[in-house]
């Protein structure tokens, strides 16, 4: 009997991971963390401070920079096969940064600390190069669209490949020539699966059930807020208010589906949203008498304003678009943006979570992934959207292909189908780590108050405390405790010579500008096409 191990059952295509060669290449995954977190004063208020020059360049440094605003800072970690390499490296830029730090510390929540109605939220800069000033127009265009606040609330990205060796043994297991169209299809499958299953991530690790009463004062809200403390909001069911529709959301984006069938489909439906019109950007200034308050009025400035659980991607070469390094090079990592900031970690993910959905994005790629259907996509953000707002409760019900099931049901069976797979990367890893992350994960499924928001909510009820104290009080917590560890894999006078080193490459940026800014945009957008 022969087997369809390309089509086939997830137990078929499980076995191939069994095999010696195929297994062994599993050790070569790789992983880099990025880490967005507000920097905020003794009082807890947002620190509107520049971003400090003893960082470097924020346009070039390779650990340290910013995100929306000055006051948003975000860390990077290179990409490493050894977790806890990853986390030892964010511990240590955690801990350069908290050393440079005066009077500051870094909010450990995913939403924001308290902002007054008259606090300026100061949009990041980079300088005056003409990249620096399409990243600064980006960020008005993100204000103009949305306003600050959003752009405010801070997360954690996880990246995550599979080495080459994996890909020759994989493929030519499932008879595929293995190329960069395989290769990324292969990315495709694991990335519609992980659609599909998205929720489980804010259901056990979402971390913002509550928010401060100044991030939505002056706003219409639909949801039927519970107050805790002197300002605090909350929804007793909430995993993740960061991934609602008061978080990451845009009314612009709501129809577009994003084709996720291949490549060619994918590369071709971003940059059809690239080139989309949108009535409510037309009055936002694009250039109209040199006035840049936005790069363009279509539904998509660039890619990275389109909002997604998870997107494919490829390292760009400098000002190389990503839909075109996609397109050139295919998909070489994928980028887990769903995370919000754990609470429960001074740096904001830790080695667990990161075990945990290696085994999850593993069996990703080995169930079987057909294409998404209209309905599919519907289903799925339904899916997400209970989870966000009442994940913890009881009565949650998730869509399946079979119907309306338990959202408790739909994840012990997914619970077992990991379980596998974190049994496989134990054995060739030769640890116990990842079923014993799993079995954590599984816990939570069974007692929600064990999950990140089940956690920090029982806090502030039981000790009657805003989420605003709680989070200055950790921040303040974290900081100190940095002073007490060392640096591990990247020394503080490696921190300084980077330092150096972007700020000369900065320069060396602004040197070589040969164009106005104006021409700049339109040459940059120039290479991009609408494909069907």
């Amino acid at each position: 009997m022969t087997h369809n191990y390309k089509n086939g059952d997830f137990a078929l295509r499980l076995s191939l991971l069994k095999h010696s060669e195929i297994g062994a290449s599993l050790r070569g995954i790789k992983h880099g963390v990025e880490r967005e977190a507000l920097r905020v004063t003794e009082s807890g208020g947002l620190a509107t401070s520049p971003h400090s020059p003893t960082f470097g360049s924020a346009l070039t440094h390779e650990w340290i920079t910013t995100d929306f605003s000055e006051s948003l800072m975000e860390f990077i970690t290179p990409p490493e096969t050894d977790i806890s390499k990853t986390i030892g490296q964010l511990s240590d830029i955690h801990k350069f940064v908290h050393e440079s730090l005066k009077g500051e510390s870094l909010w450990p929540l995913s939403m924001p600390c308290f902002i007054d109605a008259n606090t300026r939220i100061p949009i990041a800069r980079y300088g005056s190069s003409n990249i620096a000033k399409m990243k600064e127009t980006y960020r008005h265009g993100l204000h103009n669209r949305y306003g600050s606040m959003m752009q405010v609330i801070s997360g954690v990205h996880l990246n995550f490949s599979l080495p080459d060796t994996f890909w020759q043994h994989w493929c030519a297991a499932l008879g595929l020539e293995v190329n960069k169209n395989t290769i990324s299809e292969q990315y495709f499958a694991l990335l519609r699966n992980f659609r599909r299953v998205s929720w489980l991530i804010p259901y056990l690790f979402g971390a913002s059930p509550a928010l401060c009463g100044s991030f939505i004062a002056h706003r219409k809200t639909k949801h039927d807020f519970k107050k805790l403390g002197k300002g605090t909001l909350y929804l007793p069911y909430a995993t993740s208010l960061r991934m609602s529709d008061l978080g990451y959301t845009s009314s612009a984006q709501a129809d577009l589906k994003i084709c996720t069938d291949s490549l060619d489909n994918y590369v071709g439906s971003v940059r059809k949203a690239i080139n989309m019109p949108a009535a409510q950007y037309e009055k936002i200034k694009a250039g109209q008498g040199g006035e840049w308050e936005q790069l363009n009025t279509n539904v998509l400035q660039i890619e990275n304003e389109l909002y997604a659980p998870i997107r494919p991607k490829q390292v760009a070469q400098y000002l190389e678009k990503p839909t075109d390094a996609l397109e050139r090079r295919g998909v070489s990592y994928l980028e887990v943006r769903g995370l919000d900031v754990n609470p429960f970690s001074q740096i904001g993910i830790d080695e667990q979570q990161i075990r945990f959905i290696d085994a999850l994005l593993v069996y990703c790629l080995v169930a079987p992934s057909p294409y998404f259907s209209d309905e599919d996509h519907v289903l799925s953000k339904q899916n997400l959207n209970t989870v966000v707002l009442q994940g913890r409760d009881p009565l949650a019900m998730l869509y399946t292909s079979q119907g309306e099931k338990s959202l408790k049901s739909v994840a012990s069976e997914l619970m077992q189908d990991i379980k596998s797979v974190a049994g496989i990367l134990d054995e060739v890893n030769n640890t116990s780590l990842y079923t014993q992350a799993l079995l954590s994960e599984v816990e939570k499924v069974d007692k929600p108050e064990l999950t990140f928001s089940g956690r920090l909510l029982g806090i502030m009820q039981d000790n009657d405390v805003d989420n605003s104290a709680l989070g200055l009080e950790l921040a303040k917590e974290y900081a100190a405790s940095f002073s007490e560890i060392d640096y591990t894999y990247i020394e503080k006078q490696a921190f300084m010579s980077q330092s150096a080193v972007s700020k000369q490459k900065q320069m060396l940026i602004e040197s070589q500008d040969d164009c106005d800014f104006t021409t700049f945009v339109r040459d940059y957008f120039a290479e991009s096409t609408v494909k069907a």
